[in-house]
């Protein structure tokens, strides 16, 4: 096993993988924080946060879900010095603006800028909401009573205009670093012919630009609205 992760197609395949379960992930974090501006009560949102916080299978998935976060940054780190190192010094000096797009050849860059969005991200909700829920208000919805998550979203997004700005460039940069993750991905896992390149980059750029779009529409509405 440790032979399979050292070489290259090991250390591809780890990050494929681990990338395809956090495009998941992504994909249901969108989802819920999307209720945000369908509801400005904040009860439909608030339900699908305290679904996502009670629920067993949820539960469970947390520590798998920080495990993946943290080999999929830490295999990029390590992938990327690995590259750098092999690479001769004429290869640094060619222009391949032409043979692959800017979001391939940044990808450690764009990763690294998604990672700082991260952790601001995860300061100002998980860790408030995970540690300190005794700072937050609680709400009851359909008889029962939880935290008011939306409240505390809500309320970042409408008091602060640096926020609204980092969230809105952590989408977008999520988004580029999603238009070549995404396709390469699959990539590494067979579906490397023409045709099937071809279709995964169509359904990457699809993937990247609702990310993107998704993700930077929410605080832009309280920005907007409020």
């Amino acid at each position: 096993m440790s032979k399979f992760l050292s070489a290259s197609i090991g250390r591809k395949f780890l990050m494929s993988v681990t990338g395809i379960f956090l495009m998941l992930f992504i994909a249901v974090h969108l989802t819920i924080n999307l209720l945000l501006i369908f509801d400005d009560s904040g009860e439909l949102f608030n339900k699908g946060a305290h679904f996502m916080a009670t629920n067993p299978a949820v539960k469970i998935m947390e520590p798998i879900l920080g495990l993946g976060f943290l080999i999929h940054i830490i295999w990029s780190f390590i992938i990327s010095y690995q590259n750098w190192r092999a690479r001769p010094v004429k290869y640094q000096k060619q222009d391949l603006s032409n043979a692959s797009s800017w979001s391939s050849r940044n990808m450690l860059i764009l990763g690294a800028l998604v990672l700082v969005f991260l952790v601001v991200h995860l300061i100002n909700f998980y860790w408030v909401i995970k540690f300190a829920p005794e700072t937050m208000q609680t709400a009851t919805v359909g008889g029962i009573q939880m935290e008011d998550t939306y409240t505390l979203v809500a309320s970042l997004f409408k008091s602060s205009i640096l926020y609204d700005a980092i969230y809105v460039l952590g989408g977008i940069l999520l988004g580029l670093h999603l238009t070549h993750g995404f396709w390469s991905a699959f990539q590494t896992l067979g579906l490397n012919n023409k045709i099937w390149q071809s279709r995964l980059q169509w359904v990457a750029r699809v993937y990247a630009i609702v990310v993107a779009v998704g993700f930077s529409i929410i605080p832009l509405y309280f920005l907007i609205k409020f």
